[in-house]
């Protein structure tokens, strides 16, 4: 993937149309194409920006063992002594401590960094990294220097370097010192492992989308949220279909004498009521009703009845001779139960009736008993 690094200018003098210098990085980090533009030409873009040396203030410290957390209270002490105005105006930034407990610090007012996030925002230019001038160069086993608008730039290490604005008279002043330099010039001025700190963690970018950006999220938050509602609504339908063939089921169950089951609900308060009343149904639907609860409640009821009575809202069931009847299992208790009957049990059969009536007969039963 091909990277962007774009050279800035003083940041108090850029704008859309100044001029920059850029270079294109191939994957193995190599220049692959170097030129001169306006920023407004590198729009829609990813890159990766170096501050110009104006901008680029760097210095070093030297800091003992501590730990992470306070490392950043350290720094930002000693940056106050060194920040000509209110630290609160600046942004502060550092790197790692290095095991000579130098840590290279540097900052930036926050104002320009604003500015600079308006206009990238402006060109949809997505600032992946912004650094000091000197990281653009290499890191190699000497310092590596280059001039940029008559300053000096010096690249120690990967988390260290340095700016002096005398450009020249810096270089000799280092030479003379017995320093060896290593001088960088043309591709390979660009192509510097970036260090592990920077400039960009405040640097704020705002959404490039404008309003059609906005409506596109807004419309899709429309769409999902009429897709869920539909999904419930659909799952609300299926669980009200099931609970009603649910209820119709127990209606039937409890009401035999129905022919159809419209609307249980109503259908069983009709039922409850007639029977707390003392109204009867017709003659046919009792006996058929109560003939189909017999039917699938009384045990050994297929193949094994030799006769059926009803008379006065009782049902009795003959059995043949020699058939053998077992006890009322509870489940068919409990569903002769919830239609309001009751069955009793002989040597020749069943008898099934309501169930006040099984209650009478408990109760006369207990009275003879005693």
């Amino acid at each position: 993937m091909k990277r962007l690094r774009i050279a800035l200018p003083p940041l108090d003098e850029l704008n859309a149309q100044s001029p920059v210098q850029f270079a294109w990085l191939d994957r193995a980090g190599q220049v692959s194409q170097q030129g001169e533009g306006s920023l407004a030409q590198l729009a829609n873009n990813q890159a990766e920006c170096f501050l110009h040396p104006r901008d680029s203030l760097l210095t070093s410290l030297e800091l003992p063992q501590l730990p992470c957390a306070k490392v950043d209270d350290a720094v930002t002490c000693a940056a106050q002594a060194l920040i000509l105005g209110p630290v609160e105006l600046m942004h502060v930034a550092h790197g790692p401590r290095e095991s000579s407990g130098v840590v290279q610090v540097g900052w930036l007012p926050k104002s320009s960094l604003e500015h600079l996030g308006r206009v990238t925002s402006q060109l949809k230019i997505k600032v992946r990294g912004l650094y000091p001038a000197p990281y653009m160069l290499p890191v190699s086993e000497q310092p590596g220097a280059a001039f940029s608008d008559g300053h000096l730039l010096l690249r120690h290490s990967v988390q260290q370097g340095a700016v002096h604005p005398l450009g020249k008279q810096a270089l000799d002043d280092l030479l003379a010192t017995g320093v060896d330099v290593l001088q960088v010039t043309g591709d390979a001025c660009w192509s510097g492992a970036l260090p592990g700190w920077g400039l960009h963690g405040r640097l704020q970018q705002a959404a490039t989308g404008g309003w059609g950006r906005a409506l596109a999220c807004t419309a899709l938050a429309v769409v999902i949220w009429t897709l869920g509602l539909n999904l419930y609504a659909a799952r609300q339908v299926d669980e009200g279909q099931r609970l009603k063939a649910q209820m119709s089921q127990q209606v039937r169950q409890a009401f035999p004498e129905l022919p159809v089951i419209l609307n249980p609900l109503q259908q069983a308060r009709q039922q409850l009521a007639a029977r707390q009343s003392g109204a009867a149904a017709e003659p046919g639907q009792r006996f058929t009703g109560l003939l189909a609860l017999a039917g699938s409640s009384l045990p050994s009821m297929v193949g094994s009845v030799e006769s059926l009575t009803y008379e006065q809202g009782r049902l009795r069931v003959s059995l043949l001779p020699d058939t053998r009847s077992p006890a009322l299992a509870s489940d068919g208790q409990a569903l002769l139960a919830q239609a309001g009957f009751s069955a009793s049990r002989d040597d020749q059969g069943w008898t099934v009736g309501p169930l006040a009536e099984r209650v009478e007969a408990d109760a006369d039963d207990e009275a003879e008993d005693e």
